[in-house]
């Protein structure tokens, strides 16, 4: 869907911003639900779960370019707020590489919080032409879950995917088990 909603965007009219919004509803519930239906017929593995990890992340640049064409004063206000994440993200990949010469594929649960409010953050920048509360929110749980995941990383023995939060990394250096969710990892 990056491809399509990144030609939408160059239209910037009323009916390509509902088309943008549109398409990234679908695209966060279809990412849910193929992760979900992927579990449970067993046919996910690290490769798939590195290459969610990589499309997740080319569908969310593809939204804020979207945001950015549609509304460049807006996104340019808020440079500072965007740089920390890009920041962060690049740091998550740095400290993987770094450690395990393999890119974060953690699918953390802040991970997905994070993304759940930059789908509303989004829906106020493109629909509305505004950033207000939820694009704060959508940066501080960014910085949140970004520090998560550097925690992950730095706690693990070795690289895993699938690990839903530092706590539980912080588990697995210590060797304990706990239980997996079909719906979350």
């Amino acid at each position: 869907m990056a491809p399509i909603i990144i030609v939408l965007a160059y239209f910037k009219d009323i009916e390509a911003k509902f088309l943008i919004l549109l398409l990234m509803y679908m695209g966060l519930l279809t990412d849910i639900f193929d992760g979900i239906i992927a579990r449970k017929s067993g046919v996910s593995s690290e490769k798939v779960r590195r290459l969610d990890s990589q499309t997740d992340l080319v569908f969310w640049l593809s939204l804020g370019f979207a945001a950015y064409w549609l509304n460049p004063e807006l996104i340019k206000s808020e440079w500072k707020s965007i740089l920390i994440i890009f920041i962060m993200e690049a740091l998550c990949y740095i400290v993987s590489i770094w450690k395990f010469r393999k890119e974060t594929c953690t699918h953390a649960f802040l991970s997905k919080m994070w993304g759940v409010s930059l789908l509303v953050a989004f829906t106020y920048l493109i629909g509305f032409q505004e950033a207000g509360w939820t694009f704060y929110l959508a940066v501080i749980l960014g910085l949140l879950s970004h520090i998560d995941v550097i925690l992950i990383i730095l706690l693990l023995p070795k690289w895993q995917y699938d690990v839903p939060s530092f706590y539980h990394a912080w588990k697995i250096r210590k060797g304990k088990q706990w239980k997996k969710s079909v719906f979350f990892n």
